[in-house]
C-alpha cells in the first residue's frame, strides 16, 4: 500500500499525535492465542526478520527465530511466549478497539497499447513530481513524505485527481491501458494489483511506485456524507453498484478523493507470492496486515482479536505489520491483506469491523 501522503496541516498533526499505552499483558489473556495455527503465522514472521534482524532490539530474537522448527506448532508458541511479551495497544483517549478493515491484491484485464476497450490508463511517476524526505527535519515522521512540484525554489502541492486526470504532464507517461475506469481507481485504493494483457498473454503485477501528495478521502465516506448510501451499505460492493446506477457522478464522486496513485511494472514470478508492503517484504495472505507506522511498530508481529467480513464469527490470530496506508490513521487501525482472487476481493470489500491488537514486542526492548 501507499506511505501515508501529507500536507502541511498533516505535518503538525502528526508531530502532536498522543501516542497510546502499550500494557503488557500474559499470552493466556489473548482471546484465541491458544488456538491459532502458528505455523500459518511464521513464514510472514520470517519475512519481517529479514528486515528486523539488523535492529538492535531484535537482533537476537530473530537470530534465535532462525533455530525453530517451522513444522511445530508447539516450537513456534514456545519461541513466542519465550522471547516476547504481549502488549495491548490502548489509545489515549482510553479505547482498547478500533476500525479493522480488508484490502486485496485485484485482477484486471489490459494492454500494453491504446484500443479497442483499453482506454483508461495506468500511469507511472511523473517527471515533475517531488517527494521530500520528511525524517530528515521532523525524527519522529518516518515512513512519511511530504510531495509536491517546484515552481521557481518553492515546493508547491502536486495536482489532485481532478487536475492530473485533465493534465498534459503525464501524457506519455502511461503504463498501460485497462478496460474498466471503476477498477482502475479500486486499483489505486489497494495500492497493487495484477493486470492480465490481452495483447502480449502475460499478467504482470503493478506496484505502488509513488502518490501525488493529497491526502486520501474515503468516496464511501463522501456518499454517506451525502446521503446517497448508509454506513452498513458503503462497501466496495456497495459502492460499484452506487457507481452502476449513477454513471453520469461517476467523475463526481472519484474526484472526491483528491489522491492519486502513480504504478511501476513488476514480474510475476511466482503467482501465489504477494506484493511486497511499504516494510519491503511480501505480503502474507491472511497474516500480513497495514498499521499506523506512527504508532505501531513496522515489522513487528500483532495479535488481532476481530470477527471475519461481515459476521460476528471471531476471527482471532496472528498478524505481521508489514504495511501501511493513506487511511489507515491511529493506534488501533487495522487494514488486513486477504490475498489474491475472488474470494479475496469479496471479503475485503465487506470487512468492516471492530478489533482489538496486541503488539508482541522482544523482552528486552522497552514497551512505550
Amino acid at each position: 500500500m501507499p506511505a501515508k501522503p501529507v500536507d502541511a496541516k498533516e505535518v503538525k498533526d502528526a508531530t502532536d499525535a498522543a501516542a497510546p499505552t502499550f500494557v503488557p499483558a500474559k499470552f493466556a489473556a489473548l482471546p484465541g492465542w491458544a488456538r491459532d495455527d502458528m505455523r500459518a503465522a511464521w513464514p510472514a514472521f520470517m519475512a519481517s526478520c529479514g528486515v528486523l534482524v539488523k535492529r538492535p532490539d531484535w537482533k537476537e530474537s530473530c537470530t534465535i527465530a532462525r533455530q525453530v522448527n517451522a513444522d511445530s506448532d508447539k516450537a513456534i508458541r514456545l519461541f513466542f511466549e519465550t522471547f516476547f511479551v504481549p502488549n495491548q495497544v490502548v489509545a489515549a483517549d482510553g479505547a482498547n478497539t478500533g476500525l479493522v478493515t480488508g484490502y486485496y491484491e485485484p485482477l484486471l484485464h489490459g494492454a500494453r497499447k491504446r484500443g479497442g476497450p483499453y482506454q483508461t490508463p495506468l500511469y507511472k511517476v511523473p517527471d515533475d513530481l517531488v517527494s521530500v524526505d520528511l525524517a530528515g527535519v521532523y525524527p519522529e515522521l518516518k515512513n512519511m513524505r511530504l510531495r509536491g512540484k517546484l515552481v521557481g525554489k518553492k515546493v508547491v502541492p502536486y495536482a489532485t485527481r481532478a487536475d492530473i486526470e485533465r493534465a498534459t504532464s503525464v501524457t506519455g507517461k502511461e503504463l498501460l491501458w485497462v478496460d474498466d475506469e471503476v477498477e482502475a481507481f479500486f486499483l489505486q485504493v489497494q495500492g497493487s494489483g495484477r493486470v492480465q494483457l490481452t495483447d502480449t498473454q502475460e499478467t504482470v503485477r503493478v506496484a505502488y511506485a509513488d502518490q501525488n501528495g493529497h491526502p486520501y478521502k474515503s468516496i464511501g465516506r463522501y456518499l454517506v456524507d451525502k446521503g446517497e448510501l448508509t454506513l452498513s451499505q458503503a462497501s466496495a460492493q456497495g459502492i460499484k453498484a452506487w457507481i452502476a446506477g449513477h454513471p453520469t457522478r461517476k467523475d463526481e464522486l472519484f474526484n472526491a478523493n483528491p489522491s492519486y496513485v502513480f504504478f511501476k511494472e513488476e514480474r510475476l514470478p511466482d503467482p501465489k507470492v504477494g506484493p511486497k508492503g511499504a516494510l519491503g517484504v511480501p505480503l502474507t495472505p491472511q497474516r500480513s496486515v497495514a498499521i499506523d507506522s506512527r504508532f505501531v511498530p513496522l515489522g513487528a508481529p500483532v495479535f488481532l482479536a476481530t470477527t471475519q467480513a461481515n459476521s460476528d464469527i471471531p476471527m482471532q490470530r496472528l498478524v505481521m505489520a508489514q504495511d501501511t496506508g493513506g487511511a489507515i490513521r491511529g493506534p488501533i487501525r487495522v487494514d488486513y491483506f486477504f490475498g489474491f482472487g475472488a474470494e479475496a476481493a469479496e471479503n475485503a470489500g465487506r470487512m468492516k469491523q471492530s478489533g482489538a491488537v496486541w503488539v508482541l514486542l522482544p523482552k528486552q526492548a522497552p514497551a512505550r
